[in-house]
């Protein structure tokens, strides 16, 4: 696949969702999608490089489960351009995510879309804990599993919402639920609209952004596009973002987004 090559004039310089892995990583079990291709490390940041994207926030993917090893080395090959969000079992220990804040983990992620998503009444001493390390809690659901998972947080959590919100239409529950948060204690990435089910997606992406504010939306390439493989270039991904906001919002956006995302 050919990457295209955009002006970098307004286009954001900071990747706030991508995933990396290679071929030692263990896929567990239970995963509802195993890829049979890496998407390493050397790979990603070659991409970055050439697109002229200056930092980035790795998200663990679903499959890896809480082991998140391959995320963590990718952190310490590259402090100074990379951030994490990842995956944990409640039993982690609260010197374990102190180890984990040090390495560069600024969040704790919740995928609500599987079969297999957390308890998160299991997780309320983690949950707790993120809260209490000023960790994001990055939230990847939909529809009315918005309003079921926002009602567990602990008071004063930082809520990162992944790809619009899955949101089916502008006026549809999840997104209202959204829209109930404090926009203090949120953010929202504009990423990945082939997931989001909505027909209209600039209705979505207004709405978001006139609750939220744009200095709390963020940019996510979702690299390498796991189930969508093939139908996507980097450079596209960050062009899309030209087509959901207005010149004065993307400055907005470009002002704010490395201090949320821990640099």
């Amino acid at each position: 696949m050919q990457e295209s090559s955009p002006q970098m004039d307004d286009l954001p310089t900071l990747d706030t969702h991508a995933h990396v892995w290679d071929s030692t990583c263990e896929i567990i079990s239970d995963a509802t999608y195993r890829p049979n291709y890496q998407a390493t490390t050397d790979t990603y940041m070659d991409l970055l490089d050439r697109h002229g994207v200056e930092r980035a926030v790795l998200v663990q993917p679903s499959f890896l489960g809480t082991d998140n090893r391959y995320l963590l080395q990718a952190l310490a090959a590259h402090p100074d351009r990379l951030r994490g969000i990842v995956v944990l079992d409640p039993a982690v220990s609260r010197d374990q995510m102190d180890d984990l804040s040090d390495s560069g983990i600024i969040g704790l992620r919740l995928n609500m879309m599987h079969s297999t998503a957390p308890d998160t009444g299991a997780m309320t001493g983690i949950l707790e804990a993120a809260a209490e390390r000023g960790w994001w809690i990055e939230i990847h659901a939909q529809g009315d599993g918005w309003a079921t998972v926002l009602h567990s947080l602990p008071a004063g959590a930082r809520v990162m919402i992944d790809h619009f919100g899955r949101a089916s239409g502008p006026d549809c529950p999840g997104l209202a639920a959204l829209c109930e948060l404090d926009p203090e204690n949120a953010c929202v990435k504009l990423s990945a609209p082939y997931r989001v089910p909505a027909p209209d997606l600039m209705a979505i992406a207004s709405r978001l952004i006139n609750h939220f504010g744009a200095a709390r939306c963020l940019w996510g390439s979702d690299w390498p596009w796991t189930q969508f493989e093939g139908s996507h270039d980097y450079g596209e991904t960050r062009e899309w973002l030209a087509t959901w906001t207005t010149d004065r919002e993307r400055t907005e956006m470009r002002q704010s987004v490395e201090a949320l995302c821990g640099f």
